[in-house]
């Protein structure tokens, strides 16, 4: 799954997982998660809210694809999706990549002008 401006399924997962991440909640379930899988009950535990509650925001993400539920006996852990993080990773980085590329190409343009004026203002005083 990649993430295409051209694309609307791929656009339309991507406004999901950021509609997931824009609560503080879901970031701190997903924080948690990405130290292993964990229960509702235990990624409840460090909040002040119901399992109910806990367990309407692991859907969210669920939906979102950011994260995966599964069965071991009676536990239903859920697990991070790595790859669903680093593809919103990869959306971000190309962006912040073309940024960084304008400011390197600015702070050249800006030291080739200081040190023109600087040139300028040597040979000015030469004369």
């Amino acid at each position: 799954m990649t993430w295409s401006e051209s694309n609307p399924a791929a656009q339309e997962r991507l406004d999901r997982a950021f509609q997931a991440l824009s609560d503080p909640v879901r970031r701190a379930i997903i924080a948690r998660l990405s130290t292993g899988p964990a229960t509702v009950n235990e990624l409840a535990e460090p909040f002040a809210i119901t399992t109910q509650a806990v367990s309407r925001h692991i859907r969210v993400l669920e939906e979102a694809g950011l994260v995966t539920r599964s069965r071991d006996a009676q536990r239903r852990p859920v697990h991070l999706r790595a790859g669903a993080l680093e593809e919103l990773t990869s959306w971000i980085d190309r962006y912040r990549l073309i940024h960084e590329q304008r400011f390197r190409t600015l702070d050249t343009v800006l030291g080739d002008l200081a040190h023109a004026d600087t040139s300028t203002h040597q040979n000015a005083k030469k004369e």
